[in-house]
């Protein structure tokens, strides 16, 4: 009896052994595979805080049995039900203890059929394409190959698509702003199997008006916007979170899933002394913060930061989208106005504000400030990264002083907007307008937006502007003209000017 008691105890230990020794293989195993596969988003997922935490309770449950502890069992039923009621390819505005500055993003490639194989066996993009034309139109597309062309044979031709008004190129592709552009490279551009993800990084103040414009204008070009609010003004004092509030109650419910909130929950030292540390570190935290929250990100993606009064023109952002072949970085020459679009300013804006998203770490560090800036040459990574390439890095921007690539317009708000701007601005562009008590009059910025105007009392000369002219304001104003009026028309026009006894007041 007691050496069968011994025998079965002896066949119990050498099965715990054994099942330990597979526990511990399955356990090594598990951890060479998820470093090896950290990158994958589901892995990813799985590693995040509250999954972590989903496993954990589903670990107590298996070990513990029923008796494991309540509260975990009850989180995790709550949890189910709430990730129940969630479509897996939209990113909420944020998760139920509201922290929308702890999301992240997972890019996915976008596999929407954009182009049309015809059957000549050209290439055709949908959009840019005249789907309408003969054959006899088609036919006199066709275009001999000069038989000397490298790895071309003698009898073969190239098709060219029909292109509707805008748009150019043998794939009807290129749209106008980059035609006419200064990119050296625009006859050899080709289209992209999986288009590129496009991420667009702006800071919001109280620009509202112009970010539902950039929204509705780059909805299908964009594929995240990185949206980053303070609780502080650029110059130190707090404000609410206004645009946190906005996304909470539903405002942007039409592109809340293509948005990523950022917060910035302090102010840079020195920044109230010296605005320019406050200008720049904004734009430095946006870039670092965004980025770092987005999975899945390829080295070719497109990284294009704005300000929020910077509104770039969709059919040039989908050109980086869809086409190989262009050079970086790259500038928006955009369309210049002031208090509304009805003050044109002569020329145009050319800010360097895209580049794929190798650059942005090779050469600017992962700071989209350095992109702003046009020292990119001078910079210890870009040597490097042009040979790495195998190509001259020329930069080039969207459009040109005639064919705009977007629009700017600055100090675009009613007057109560302009003078929120006055008091918000950073302590470096000096005059610092906002320190006049006199400027701040809402009779004074009236009388600024009906002339024209400038703070300093000099009143521009204005090129002729029409609603109707071409480029005048993004669609979406001009799709809604009663209720942006007052950026389409100079809605002061009629009032009288304000007189010199007048003015004395105010000083």
């Amino acid at each position: 009896m007691g050496r069968s008691h011994l025998a079965v105890r002896m066949r119990m230990r050498r099965h715990k052994v054994f099942l330990l020794c597979v526990l511990g293989i399955c356990v090594v195993s598990f951890l060479h595979y998820y470093k090896a596969l950290h990158s994958i988003p589901l892995l990813q997922e799985l590693s995040s805080p509250s999954n972590l935490k989903t496993l954990k309770m589903f670990s107590d449950i298996f070990w513990n049995g029923p008796a494991a502890d309540s509260h975990s069992q009850q989180d995790f039923h709550r949890h189910s039900r709430l990730k129940g009621n969630v479509d897996s390819n939209v990113i909420l505005p944020g998760p139920p203890d509201r922290k929308l500055h702890e999301r992240t993003f997972i890019l996915h490639d976008d596999h929407t059929p954009l182009f049309i194989h015809t059957e000549s066996g050209a290439v055709c993009f949908k959009e840019g394409t005249d789907l309408t034309a003969s054959a006899s139109q088609r036919r006199l597309l066709h275009k001999e190959i000069n038989p000397e062309d490298e790895e071309v044979n003698a009898d073969k031709k190239v098709v060219r698509c029909p292109c509707r008004q805008g748009w150019h190129g043998p794939h009807c592709g290129i749209p106008t702003i980059v035609y006419h552009s200064n990119l050296p490279s625009k006859s050899k551009v080709t289209p992209r199997k999986v288009p590129r993800r496009v991420i667009n990084a702006i800071n919001i103040n109280h620009e509202f008006d112009l970010l539902h414009a950039r929204f509705h204008e780059l909805a299908d070009a964009v594929d995240v916007f990185l949206i980053c609010e303070s609780n502080f003004t650029a110059y130190g004092d707090s404000r609410p979170l206004l645009f946190r509030q906005m996304i909470l109650n539903g405002t942007f419910n039409y592109i809340q899933h293509k948005i990523l909130y950022i917060f910035l929950d302090h102010f840079p030292n020195g920044g109230r002394m010296d605005g320019w540390i406050a200008d720049d570190y904004l734009r430095t935290y946006l870039t670092k913060n965004g980025m770092s929250r987005l999975k899945g990100l390829k080295a070719d993606d497109v990284f294009v930061i704005n300000d929020a009064d910077e509104i770039p023109a969709r059919d040039g952002i989908l050109f980086l989208k869809l086409f190989d072949g262009w050079t970086e970085p790259v500038g928006i020459h955009m369309r210049k106005s002031l208090y509304g679009f009805y003050w044109r300013q002569f020329g145009t804006l050319n800010v360097l504000s895209a580049c794929t998203a190798a650059m942005l770490f090779k050469v600017y560090k992962g700071d989209g400030i350095f992109l702003r800036r046009r020292t990119y040459y001078s910079m210890s990574g870009f040597r490097e990264y042009e040979n790495s390439t195998g190509r001259i890095l020329i930069p080039w921007a969207i459009g040109s002083p005639v064919h705009y690539g977007g629009w700017h317009c600055s100090w675009c708000f009613k007057p109560e907007g302009i003078h929120y701007k006055l008091i918000s601005a950073q302590n470096g562009d000096f005059p610092r307008w906002g320190d006049y008590n006199e400027k701040r009059k809402i009779s004074y910025i009236k009388d600024l937006i009906r002339t024209g105007g400038w703070f300093d009392g000099s009143i521009p000369e204005y090129p002729p502007t029409d609603p109707k002219e071409h480029m005048y304001a993004p669609k979406y104003f001009m799709d809604n003209y009663k209720k942006y009026h007052y950026l389409l028309e100079n809605p002061y026009a009629r009032e009288k000017p304000v007189s010199n006894e007048q003015l004395k007041n105010f000083k």
